[in-house]
């Protein structure tokens, strides 16, 4: 059963996903227990959580902030993204083992209109490729950029940089690769994709920013 905290916690992370909460808005105590009805120990609980999974940010004395990724941010996260994802699928194709979860991600992806919300759906097809694997090492260490590889991929569907349809062609291309053994190939694929992301995005940054 869910608790209040855990609630609270998938609501935050909904609004700040869905950029209700804009980066850089405050997030405060007072404001999670009013809007989502829970005590303010609680809100407090919730609030931990997401720092510590890197959605929100928070100074010492001040209130947590939503995340912000400027555009280092942006190139670090994907570079260190496309290193962890690709080191899996390069796992995956050589024993040529497909995750069962990650081809049913990709079976629901395909479900998503064009122009509809992919991101979760693209999330849990990527999760599933890392914690697919024999090792123990790789999906710690894709979990603690969890919470800002959300953030990355609900910026690229929040500009529309990419749509369902090529995200989901992209998903099909590693697949084959890794059911046909391609270790080279599969490698390359996973990191391309990856790094397809961090170009449009930080192409949209730039053009934002005056760059």
């Amino acid at each position: 059963m869910p608790t209040s905290t855990d609630t609270a916690v998938t609501a935050l992370r909904g609004a700040i996903l869905s950029r209700e909460l804009a980066p850089g808005s405050a997030v405060t105590e007072a404001h999670v227990s009013t809007t989502y009805g829970v005590a303010r120990p609680t809100a407090r609980i919730a609030i931990d959580r997401l720092v510590a999974d890197g959605l929100l940010t928070r100074e010492p004395h001040h209130a947590a902030r939503v995340r912000r990724l400027d555009r280092d941010d942006i190139d670090d996260l994907f570079v260190s993204r496309a290193a962890i994802e690709g080191a899996a699928v390069e796992l995956l194709a050589a024993a040529s083992t497909v995750p069962d979860e990650a081809d049913a991600a990709h079976r629901d992806l395909l479900e998503v209109p064009a122009d509809g919300s992919y991101a979760a759906r693209d999330l849990l097809f990527h999760r599933a490729l890392v914690r697919g694997t024999s090792s123990t090492r790789l999906p710690r260490l894709h979990d603690l950029l969890m919470g800002e590889i959300e953030l990355g991929i609900a910026q690229v569907e929040a500009h529309g940089l990419r749509s369902a349809t090529e995200v989901a062609a992209e998903h099909r291309s590693i697949l084959d690769s890794i059911a046909a053994g391609e270790v080279e190939t599969a490698g390359r694929l996973a990191r391309a994709h990856v790094l397809a992301s961090r170009d449009r995005l930080i192409d949209h940054y730039d053009s934002t920013h005056g760059r």
